[in-house]
């Protein structure tokens, strides 16, 4: 016969077992959540690693473009090659001598190129700078005769754009097109009524009566203007000789020509300035006599130059540098 005492021992066990069961239960919990830590873990990281991969290959792009020659050096059919000679013409810009000097050499030096289009669209600038180019593609002219090269101007070819321009046998523009100024210009700032003004008082010492020659802090003199202006006249008379060197008869003979005027694409047809109105495309196809245009212009690397250009700019701000060009 059963009896109440017999009761205690069944419910102890049943308790073990809810216990062991729930102590069970628990470390399965425990181990997925642990699974499931571990497997974000990992999903985490491959991503991670995917992210990281991806930025590696942005960068190696970004690296190359930047590193690119601009050119495919391995065309092996006959091509236009081009030269892009756009904004400024400055040692310190995009355009300088040396970048399109190396494109223009590697043009000449193809085996498969038929011509070279200098596709200009530049206000001017520097005359140095302009004056290296020139010279250059008449050396690699005289080298290679038969190796024709025509200018191609855009939007604008502005005096040391012209400058270069000439060099090229024939130049042709869009109806619209500005083209001349043929031109020198120096710029600078006086400031010699602000300083007064705030009341700053100039401190300069100089060895050299004219070392402080058109500083921006004095008064203008009377013989600093007449040096000034008897230099910027025979810069202007070597830009006029390189243009009727370039052009020769083609020229025709208006003295406004030569007063940093500037005309339309139109216009400079009449006055000898340009040979006709034309695209790089048509003159690859009708006068090189190949449609297909590779870029021979080197492309600089974007993120050395604007460390030098931010330099460049702040001691021009502090120093107050005056610079003369063909503009």
């Amino acid at each position: 016969m059963a009896t109440f005492g017999d009761f205690p021992p069944e419910s102890g066990s049943n308790n073990a077992q809810s216990q062991s069961n729930d102590s069970q239960w628990e470390r399965n919990l425990l181990k997925d959540l642990a699974f499931a830590a571990i497997k974000e873990q990992r999903a985490k990281r491959r991503w991670g690693l995917v992210f990281k991969l991806f930025i590696l290959l942005y960068l190696v792009a970004f690296l190359m473009l930047a590193y690119s020659p601009g050119k495919l050096s391995t065309a092996s059919e006959a091509h236009t090659a081009l030269v892009d000679i756009s904004g400024v013409i400055a040692a310190d810009a995009d355009a300088n001598a040396d970048a399109l000097i190396t494109g223009i050499r590697d043009a000449f030096e193809s085996k498969t190129a038929k011509g070279l289009i200098l596709r200009l669209n530049t206000p001017g600038g520097s005359p140095v700078q302009s004056g290296l180019v020139n010279d250059e593609i008449h050396r690699l002219r005289a080298q290679r005769p038969d190796f024709p090269v025509y200018a191609v101007v855009q939007d604008v070819c502005a005096s040391g754009g012209y400058y270069i321009a000439v060099a090229a046998d024939e130049i042709y523009a869009d109806k619209a097109s500005i083209v001349g100024s043929i031109g020198v210009r120096m710029d600078s700032f006086g400031l010699t009524g602000l300083i007064d003004k705030l009341g700053v008082e100039r401190r300069s010492l100089t060895a050299g009566e004219n070392k402080a020659f058109l500083d921006p802090f004095l008064p203008m003199k009377d013989k600093d203007i007449e040096h000034a202006q008897h230099m910027l006249d025979t810069i202007h008379q070597q830009f006029i000789t390189v243009v009727k060197e370039g052009r020769g008869d083609r020229l025709k003979d208006d003295k406004q020509l030569f007063s940093g005027l500037f005309w339309s694409g139109e216009q400079a047809i009449e006055l000898g300035l340009i040979d006709g109105l034309a695209g790089s495309g048509k003159v690859a196809r009708e006068l090189i006599g190949a449609e297909d245009i590779i870029d021979y212009t080197p492309r600089p690397n974007y993120l050395d130059q604007f460390a030098g250009k931010l330099g460049a700019s702040i001691a021009t701000l502090v120093t107050g540098k005056t610079n003369w060009s063909l503009q």
